[in-house]
């Protein structure tokens, strides 16, 4: 970063304020109603109209939440589980990540950037991820000049504690059992 401070004062205080003055821009509060509009569907989801998984498929799941979260029927069974226990946000903040990447245009990036720090990562947010203060600060960082990776470390820390704590706690759940009954 900006070692030796004595001796490049100007150019560490001037990157300063520019990372501070974009950070502003992103961090900004809604100017109007329609920013504050949230892109997901409250209603629960009625699987996608597919083929059912197969006893094989739905096995699978129990040890691959990539696999679970690739079928539409699994995902939306574990969307509808986690709200059932009021912890639907982790999923929720993947999604967005997801849907975050497909975005081409930077304009279009840094809007649906700034919603999903307002919405999953600052402080207080409506639906705070459970992420730790290093995470939170690469993503931060990562935001002053977002890309489409501006979020994958957050990411994938969120998954890892999907696989780790929600997905074993689906499997033992109705939601799950019945696929494979």
């Amino acid at each position: 970063m900006c070692k030796g401070l004595a001796a490049l004062p100007h150019s560490c205080l001037e990157r300063a304020k520019e990372i501070k003055i974009k950070l502003g821009i992103l961090l900004q509060k809604p100017e109007s109603a329609i920013d504050l509009v949230i892109p997901y569907n409250e209603k629960p989801e009625k699987p996608a109209k597919t083929h059912k998984p197969s006893l094989d498929e739905a096995l699978q799941w129990r040890d691959s939440l990539d696999k679970l979260l690739q079928n539409n029927y699994g995902l939306a069974s574990f969307k509808n589980f986690l709200k059932s226990e009021f912890s639907e946000e982790n999923l929720e903040f993947w999604m967005a990540c997801e849907d975050y990447k497909k975005i081409k245009s930077p304009v279009k990036m840094a809007e649906m950037a700034k919603k999903i720090y307002e919405e999953f990562i600052q402080a207080e947010a409506p639906k705070e991820v459970n992420i730790d203060h290093f995470t939170k600060e690469i993503t931060v960082k990562n935001l002053v000049e977002p890309s489409t990776s501006s979020f994958d470390v957050a990411q994938k820390r969120v998954h890892a504690l999907m696989e780790k704590d929600s997905l074993p706690r689906f499997v033992r759940s109705e939601f799950y059992q019945e696929f494979i009954k």
